[in-house]
């Protein structure tokens, strides 16, 4: 903010100093070398020549014009004068020496320079009020963000400049808070989950480790005896085995929520997406990127969702392509649009192809390429909830992932 209240004084100043130097050329610039006072002259002398009646009135610089009669007093006068042999007669021309200034030019090279100066001030203002003093307010709120320092809904700005910003900032504060709400009811379920695990499991335990030491010490003599521990022991072996059974299908369940909000969209407002994002960027990496040509239709389910899963594809594209190519290309199929995604370079074995939808599962292609194994799986749980479904191919060495988007009917 100060700096650019720095940028506006020097604009001042400078203009100031050109405003004083512009009128400082034009003023020398206006003045006459030559005395008007001889111009009149040669005027009056051209007049006389032609034989002309001639008067003083007529001359804003000359005050009078006396032929010599013979008399001295001629060569008298309380004024400037000169004399001038006309047509062999003198005559004694006074005058005033006043030099003469067009401040016309001046005044309208000032009206312009004035006017100038304060549009360009104002435009500064305009820069200062809309986007310098908003922005520098909203500088410091993604550190902010980062650092979970803000609970509070960020205020409303109406900046047709930053209002989708801020709009966007607010999103993301809430979507971290979400985040952070979660990672807190996780933690606290998990605890919650393992200690009623170890106390389940414990008593149960208690029971088998009982039983078996009384069998080992020969506690129990009669066979009849025996043969109840041997069954009390099988039973609590069963308790732990069914409580082992459910956490299996508890962890095996699905792990993540998905906030997906079906409604009716185009398909060319994703696609150009897309298209806008990652022409630029894989053109920098040297890989050819293709959309062929398609006909825009109503899709039924979340554009941004959409917009993720298909981004999700590239990105794997990208890390498990060869980087030559990848290519976007459109079919119909019943009621559904099917958008298939083809990168070259496809290194996975097909007997793993099936797994490539699986949470936390990563190929053998994968190599030193860093991931979670979690980004097809997520496209299939956007597609189903959406009411489609992904599926993968692989074709001539090359990988061929397509989602089926539903259309509205």
């Amino acid at each position: 903010m100060k700096s650019f209240d720095k940028i506006i004084a020097v604009f001042i100043v400078l203009m100031a100093a050109f405003f004083l130097i512009m009128n400082m050329i034009l003023l020398k610039q206006n003045t006459s070398s030559v005395p008007l006072y001889k111009v009149e002259a040669n005027r009056i002398e051209q007049e006389l020549l032609s034989g002309n009646q001639i008067s003083a009135d007529d001359y804003p610089n000359i005050i009078g014009i006396y032929e010599f009669s013979g008399d001295n007093s001629f060569y008298v006068s309380d004024n400037e004068y000169f004399i001038k042999e006309i047509n062999n007669k003198l005559y004694r021309i006074e005058y005033i020496d006043k030099p003469e200034k067009n401040n016309s030019m001046l005044i309208a090279v000032d009206i312009v320079l004035a006017v100038f100066t304060l549009l360009i001030l104002a435009l500064f203002l305009y820069i200062r009020k809309r986007i310098v003093k908003p922005f520098n307010a909203i500088s410091s709120l993604p550190e902010q963000l980062s650092k979970r320092n803000l609970v509070m809904p960020l205020k409303e700005h109406k900046s047709r400049f930053f209002g989708k910003f801020i709009w966007g900032l607010d999103m993301l504060r809430e979507e971290l808070e979400h985040s952070r709400q979660k990672s807190l009811e996780y933690a606290k379920n998990e605890k919650t989950f393992l200690l009623s695990l170890s106390h389940d499991i414990k008593t149960p335990l208690a029971a088998i480790k009982l039983y078996s030491k009384a069998l080992s010490k020969g506690i129990y003599s009669s066979p009849e005896k025996q043969l109840d521990a041997a069954e009390s022991i099988n039973e609590k072996a069963n308790e732990i085995e069914k409580i082992v059974t459910e956490l299996s299908a508890n962890l095996s369940g699905d792990f993540m929520d998905f906030d997906v909000h079906c409604s009716e969209f185009y398909l060319a407002d994703v696609i150009n997406k897309i298209d806008k994002y990652y022409t630029d960027k894989l053109s920098v990496m040297g890989t050819s990127f293709s959309i062929d040509q398609y006909s825009n239709c109503i899709l039924r389910g979340d554009a941004d969702r959409l917009e993720e899963v298909l981004q999700n594809i590239i990105e794997n594209a990208m890390k498990y392509g060869d980087g030559s190519s990848i290519s976007v290309s459109f079919s119909d199929e019943e009621d559904c649009r099917l958008i298939t995604i083809t990168n070259t370079g496809c290194t996975l074995p097909d007997k793993e192809l099936p797994h490539i939808f699986d949470s936390f599962w990563r190929g053998s292609n994968t190599g030193s390429q860093q991931g979670s194994g979690l980004g097809l799986y997520i496209c299939r749980r956007l597609m189903e909830i959406m009411g489609g479904s992904i599926y993968a191919e692989i074709s001539s060495g090359c990988m061929n992932i397509t989602a089926v988007c539903p259309k509205q009917t």
